[in-house]
């Protein structure tokens, strides 16, 4: 993690459904007031559109545009769907870009497709936290991510409950264990680097391990994040392999639903927010961005959606421990992000073996 914080400082397309769905509104800001809520915004876009994408779930996702369309009288055209799938429609977009804005996805994501972004440095930059920041700009980290174990207290007993990443190899466990693909969720990509070094990513013993836990999995692997904490905290799976804020909900809903940060250390990659190269909009994208890294957005999200701020001067959610007290592996977020497509085809000669 030293390393990660020196190196950081299906498909739902909707034109109006689900900016409906998010609470559109074209009331515009009244006169004089700041449209980011917390710092100066450049003037808009004549067009007062702005095109999102982002695999964030709905409840945060509608939650945030809501405010940002009530606030400025921009519409969000929002594409919602997984980070790998939304990258990669980035990419082949490059030539003629239809989005502005990239919203969520792990950094280490973002940064493997930093060729298709723009620089942006945002307004409020003196309270924003620069571990969480890119050297180049070309993304900024938006909430940092725990990664943990979520079990099911009614399928899970007292005295079994796992402590770390190890325990993943049990064989009572064996087809009990949500994951999500990380071919197509970036926190599951972030999920596999983190249990590779925690293990040993440079002496083929985090491989080693892969190979248990993939075995332990007994050929059921996920097809997105989403579904990892929903099926354990229905009971269709005992643990799984997920994002603290995701869990967290459910914990504080009353769920009978655990968390467990792994004894041997864990990762804490932020969620970042980046603009597209060549973007249509481009004024009304950097409004959108500092928008959701202001104060008033961070602070809602912390509050309703237990997100941690990336704001130096915003409390973390309720229940969570401090993330000094998270005891964080030492994650390579250089390697992470320029190694993703060995590390991708290392996974799927293990899947496939």
């Amino acid at each position: 993690m030293k390393r990660l914080l020196s190196a950081l400082l299906a498909t739902a397309m909707i034109a109006g459904t689900m900016a409906g769905c998010a609470g559109s509104s074209n009331t515009p800001a009244p006169s004089g007031q700041d449209p980011s809520a917390s710092t100066p915004a450049p003037a808009a876009d004549t067009s007062k559109h702005v095109t999102v994408y982002s695999p964030h779930p709905a409840d945060p996702l509608n939650a945030g545009i809501k405010e940002f369309q009530e606030k400025t009288g921009i519409t969000v055209d929002l594409v919602a769907a997984g980070t790998g799938e939304l990258l990669k429609r980035v990419e082949a977009e490059s030539a003629n870009p239809l989005c502005d804005v990239f919203w969520g996805g792990g950094a280490d994501s973002l940064a493997a497709y930093t060729d298709y972004f723009d620089s942006f440095t945002p307004t409020d930059m003196a309270n924003i936290d620069q571990n969480y920041v890119s050297k180049d700009g070309m993304w900024t980290g938006e909430s940092p991510l725990p990664m943990i174990l979520m079990y099911n207290k009614k399928l899970v007993g007292e005295n079994d409950v796992p402590k770390g990443w190890a325990d993943l190899t049990n064989e009572k466990w064996k087809g009990q264990i949500a994951y999500a693909d990380p071919a197509k969720s970036g926190s599951s990509y972030t999920i596999l680097c983190t249990m590779l070094t925690a293990f040993g990513k440079d002496d083929g013993k985090g491989w080693e391990f892969i190979k248990q836990f993939v075995a332990n999995l007994d050929g059921k692997i996920l097809g997105s994040s989403g579904d990892v904490y929903k099926k354990v905290s229905d009971g269709e799976y005992a643990i799984g392999l997920t994002l603290e804020k995701e869990a967290i909900k459910y914990v504080n809903a009353g769920a009978d639903v655990g968390i467990i940060y792994p004894s041997e250390g864990t990762s804490a990659v932020p969620d970042g927010i980046a603009i597209v190269k060549g973007s249509a909009n481009r004024a009304n994208a950097e409004i959108f961005a500092n928008f959701v890294l202001g104060k008033e957005c961070q602070s809602m999200m912390a509050a309703d959606f237990g997100r941690r701020p990336v704001r130096t001067d915003t409390d973390a959610p309720k229940g969570l421990p401090a993330m000094q007290d998270v005891k964080l592996v030492d994650y390579d977020f250089d390697w992470a992000s320029s190694q993703k497509e060995e590390i991708m085809n290392m996974w799927k000669d293990v899947i496939v073996g």
